[in-house]
This record gives structure tokens, sequence and C-alpha cells, in this order.
């Protein structure tokens, strides 16, 4: 199941922007620190940490812990594994979409 429209998580709204930068940049470039990106996109701690855990989990990026986050040299995932990712992004956003509708209707007192 794909779906498609409807605004983004701010978590995948980092991961994107990040991606598009990963482009520009060489393998074992390290990203900006933590601190700098929330300053840059004005989120939480936790949403910066979820967009970056999401490009670790696409073999983008890896962690080295107090040392930062760096660019992969990408020969730890196959097509297959960046595959079932995307699936995996597509059905965990459907489920964000469906949550807040949701609670929409619980605001509202529909449910």
């Amino acid at each position: 199941m794909t779906v498609t429209g409807g605004p983004k998580s701010k978590a995948v709204q980092v991961a994107d922007a990040l991606r598009e930068d990963i482009k520009k940049m060489k393998p074992g470039e390290r990203l900006p620190s933590q601190r700098e990106l929330i300053d840059r996109f004005g989120f939480a701690s936790q949403t910066i940490q979820n967009g970056l855990a999401a490009l670790r989990a696409e073999g983008l990026i890896i962690s080295a812990g107090n040392l930062g986050n760096f660019v992969s040299d990408g020969s730890a995932l196959t097509s297959d594994v960046h595959d079932d990712i995307k699936e995996i992004r597509s059905q965990v956003q459907a489920l964000t979409e469906r949550l807040a509708a949701l609670e929409d209707r619980c605001e509202r007192g529909d449910a």
C-alpha cells in the first residue's frame, strides 16, 4: 500500500532535507550536530533523532556515538532492503494519517 499526498511529519521533513544534503556530500563527511539541526529546523530533539534514525535505517548515514553522524558509503544495504524500507515508511505514513484522523474525530466528539 502506498500513500501519496498529505502533510509530511516533521521527522520525514528532516529526513527528506538531509537526504538532499547527503546527495552533495561524500562518504565519511560529518553531518551537522543535533544542536545545529535543531536550530536549522526549529523542531524538538526527538523529532531530529527520528529523522536521523530513518536515514540510518536506509543506510545513508552511520552513527559514531558522541562523534556524530556520518555519510555512509552505501555498501551496507542492498536494493531489496531499500525497497523494504520504502514500503515500511509508506505504511508508517499511512498509520500516522489514520491516527491523526482518529484523534481529530475524538476531539470533535465524533468517536
